[in-house]
């Protein structure tokens, strides 16, 4: 597969200015950790905020295009549909990147996960941009954000290393 770029290229510079980041160390080497990421309808049995999650499509290589949730994070509920890119080395190693194709209350959900081997297992950064069409605070945004982000990431780590 194709190198990875750091940011990904789906970063504008606006979302990479208003956008959630975290990084958690996994007990568990980078491919592991992203056959883990790449099971998407496992979601459901161990990321608490993902009720449904469904394969729409593929393109022969074994990657996910197209994804849609149904997603109940407390204040963010939709069900909604990305579009997957996969910038990954034979190592597991690399950055999994998504954008927003459809939703009913999500204007935007761009993301990544950024794969490294780190001594002991592997580095995961998640970074997430949210936009919605209902008006709400900077700072509530941000929390819902935040509340993803590290519940996504902690759930990870939960069922990798479990």
């Amino acid at each position: 597969m194709a190198a990875p770029t750091t940011p990904s290229s789906r970063d504008s510079l606006a979302d990479m200015a208003d956008r959630t980041e975290s990084s958690i160390h996994i007990d568990a080497k980078p491919g592991v950790v992203l056959d883990v990421i790449a099971d998407f309808e496992s979601y459901p049995e161990w990321a608490d905020e993902v009720k449904r999650a469904t394969v729409l499509s593929e393109e022969g290589d074994g990657w996910a295009d197209r994804v849609e949730y149904t997603l109940d994070a407390g204040v963010l509920k939709d069900t909604y549909t990305l579009d997957y890119e996969w910038d990954i080395f034979d190592d597991g190693t690399g950055v999994v990147s998504w954008s927003l194709v459809t939703a009913t209350v999500l204007k935007a959900m761009n993301g990544s996960y950024t794969i490294a081997r780190e001594k002991g297992g592997s580095k995961v950064t998640y970074r997430l941009a949210v936009d919605l069409y209902i008006p709400i605070l900077g700072v509530l945004k941000r929390k819902a954000e935040e509340q993803i982000v590290d519940s996504a990431l902690k759930e990870l780590k939960k069922r990798v290393e479990g």
